[in-house]
C-alpha cells in the first residue's frame, strides 16, 4: 500500500495537469507550491516515484504519471471526493469544511468502506464542489460545466462546478446564492466593466470576472425564472 506522502504527491500532480494541458509535464516549483513544501523536498520525492514506476521525473523539465500513477491518483481523487458527500449529505457538514477533513479521512478508509459509501449515496457522479468522482474501475466522468464568464446575457444558468475549494471563496458563494445547483441568469458581463452581474435567487448580484470565472455553470432552456437549488450531485439513475 502507498504511503500517505506518495499518495499526495501523486494525487497533486494529476490534479495540477488536469487543471491545465494533460501532456505537459508539471514543474518542481509548481508542485513545492501546492504541496507547501521546498522544492529540494519535491525533487528527493519526485526520484522516489519515478524509482518506484509512478512518475518520470525529467529534471528542468517536471514530471508525468505513469499509466500506475495515475490509477493511483484517480483512487485517492475517489476516496477524497466519495467522503467529502458523504459528510455533505450524512453530517450536513457545510460544503467549505468537508475539504480538510476529506484531506486527513481519504489516506485511512479501505476501499471497501469506500466502495460501500458509493453504493449508499447512489454512486453519485460528482462531489459537493462539482467535481467528477472517479469510478471504481478507474474511469472519470467528463467534468461539468463552462465558465460563468462565457455566457451572455440573458442566458439562464445552474451552477454546476466550482474550481476554487478555498474555504473563504466557498462562503463568499453562499452568500451570493451561488451553492452547487442554483440557478439564475445573466443580467451584464462586459469585459470591459470588469465584472458580472447576475440574477440569482430573486436578488441581482456582482462578481468580479476571476471569481465568476472559477464558477463553471450549465446552460439551461428558457422557461419560467430560476428558482431555488437543484438536484446535481446524484448520477443518472437509469
Amino acid at each position: 500500500m502507498a504511503s500517505l506522502t506518495v499518495e499526495n504527491y501523486v494525487k497533486t500532480i494529476y490534479q495540477i495537469a488536469a487543471d491545465q494541458a494533460r501532456d505537459r509535464a508539471v514543474a518542481t516549483g509548481e508542485l513545492a507550491q501546492a504541496l507547501g513544501v521546498s522544492p529540494g523536498t519535491v525533487t528527493g520525492m519526485l526520484k522516489t516515484l519515478s524509482e518506484a514506476g509512478l512518475a518520470s521525473y525529467t529534471p528542468y523539465e517536471g514530471v508525468r504519471l505513469s499509466p500506475q500513477g495515475e490509477r493511483l491518483a484517480l483512487k485517492v481523487l475517489r476516496r477524497h471526493r466519495l467522503l467529502e458527500l458523504f459528510l455533505v449529505e450524512t453530517l450536513q457538514m457545510p460544503w467549505d469544511e468537508v475539504h480538510e477533513e476529506a484531506e486527513h479521512m481519504e489516506h485511512a478508509v479501505s476501499e471497501h468502506l469506500i466502495d460501500r459509501i458509493d453504493a449508499y449515496l447512489r454512486h453519485p457522479a460528482v462531489d459537493p464542489h462539482g467535481d467528477p468522482i472517479p469510478r471504481a474501475d478507474g474511469s472519470l466522468p467528463e467534468p461539468p460545466g463552462r465558465p460563468l464568464t462565457g455566457l451572455p446575457a440573458p442566458e439562464r444558468f445552474r451552477v454546476a462546478r466550482v474550481v476554487d475549494q478555498d474555504p473563504s471563496f466557498l462562503r463568499y458563494l453562499s452568500d451570493c446564492g451561488l451553492d452547487l445547483g442554483a440557478e439564475g441568469s445573466v443580467v451584464e458581463n462586459r469585459s470591459e466593466s470588469g465584472a458580472l452581474v447576475v440574477l440569482v435567487g430573486g436578488r441581482t448580484v456582482a462578481l468580479g470576472r476571476e471569481a465568476a470565472g472559477r464558477v463553471l455553470v450549465s446552460s439551461i432552456p428558457d422557461g419560467p425564472p430560476p428558482g431555488g437549488p437543484g438536484e446535481a450531485r446524484r448520477a443518472d439513475p437509469s
